[in-house]
């Protein structure tokens, strides 16, 4: 018996052209739905990139041993739950793991073997340190490096260094929890820590109305032994730019001062002091002898924040190491710093 013979009569032409615009629907649909799935399939697990100072980094998705070199970028990934395998050691603040840090990884079980190794950059990156951990990325968000810095570090594995639109030392902690939440795959839960943080400052300083819109300075160390010129840090540098989440001001000659220069940190002349006639307050590092040897300088006593002893000193402790605004020291210090420049803000006229 022969096999049945199907008929492929072609459709009138009439049919064909009413069916035709719904054929091209239909496929114009399910292309749609084929790209979108194949979209989806290549977001998952794919590598991470990141743009910064030095170009684009691609990281393996979810990076599981994860350094940081240079002061506070072990703050980020420790705040989001992820032990670094190695990170600097603190070399300032009385102890190689600064309190909030010690507590963070004391939290997270880090401790014995299980803490990270330390690199100690007194002299530098320790580059052979480093390379010893295995990383799969390198963090420094936060950081000084220049373009062989991080070419070195990036032949160890895949390295961020601070954002483009920013200096060195330069970058603000939001940005900072941004750039390196985004490089280890967190970059949901970096926002939901950055919302966290802006509500504590500001019910901070809801707290302490005083010191809205005082115009605050912050001078870098202090040498008594010249008073020649005053040095101070700009609005590119994270200590002053705190002082802005907090609603203070910023005096003029420390704006314009940011808006011609890219550096973090500047000076002017003793005799230019009278451009600080509007500096309500000064914070800066030292002691009372320190401070009693400006107030008796002729030119830097004029300064309406000294005439008024409206000055914070920090010394070399944990208030003055938190002045520097990171994820995990800016809630251990925040209402002990906020209070010292409330006493301040009570003595500015």
């Amino acid at each position: 018996m022969s096999p049945a013979r199907t008929s492929t009569r072609p459709l009138s032409g009439p049919l064909q052209r009413l069916l035709r615009p719904l054929a091209l629907l239909i496929a114009a649909v399910l292309g749609l739905t084929l790209a979108a799935c194949s979209s989806d399939d290549s977001s998952d697990g794919g590598d991470i990139t990141v743009e910064h100072a030095f170009g684009t980094t691609e990281i393996p998705a979810d990076p599981e041993r994860v350094a940081t070199v240079n002061f506070e970028n072990q703050e980020v990934p420790l705040a989001l739950g992820v032990v670094p395998v190695g990170m600097a050691k603190a070399n300032f603040g009385g102890s190689d793991i600064l309190p909030w840090v010690q507590d963070k990884l004391d939290d997270l079980g880090a401790t014995g073997d299980k803490a990270p190794v330390l690199f100690d950059e007194t002299d530098g990156i320790d580059y052979e340190a480093v390379s010893d951990t295995k990383p799969d990325v390198i963090l420094a968000g936060y950081s000084g490096l220049d373009q062989e810095q991080y070419d070195k570090l990036s032949e160890i594995a895949p390295t961020v260094a601070f954002p483009k639109d920013q200096t060195a030392w330069g970058t603000p902690w939001r940005e900072n929890i941004e750039i390196e939440s985004k490089a280890i795959g967190k970059e949901a839960e970096g926002k939901d820590l950055i919302a966290d943080l802006e509500k504590r400052i500001s019910e901070a300083a809801d707290a302490h109305p005083d010191i809205k819109g005082k115009k605050t300075m912050f001078l870098t160390h202090v040498d008594p032994s010249d008073l020649s010129q005053v040095s101070f840090y700009t609005t590119h540098d994270t200590r002053p730019q705190f002082f802005e989440d907090l609603g203070m001001g910023v005096p003029a000659e420390i704006r314009n001062f940011g808006e011609e220069h890219d550096e973090f940190s500047g000076k002017i002349s003793a005799e230019q002091t009278d451009t600080l006639s509007d500096v309500d307050i000064i914070v800066t590092y030292g002691d009372k002898a320190m401070l009693d040897t400006i107030r008796k300088d002729p030119v830097l006593g004029q300064i309406p924040a000294i005439k008024n002893d409206a000055v914070v000193l920090l010394g070399d402790d944990e208030l003055g190491t938190a002045a520097n605004p990171t994820p995990l020291g800016l809630p251990y210090i925040l209402d002990q710093y906020v209070d010292v420049l409330d006493q301040a803000a009570q003595k500015a006229k």
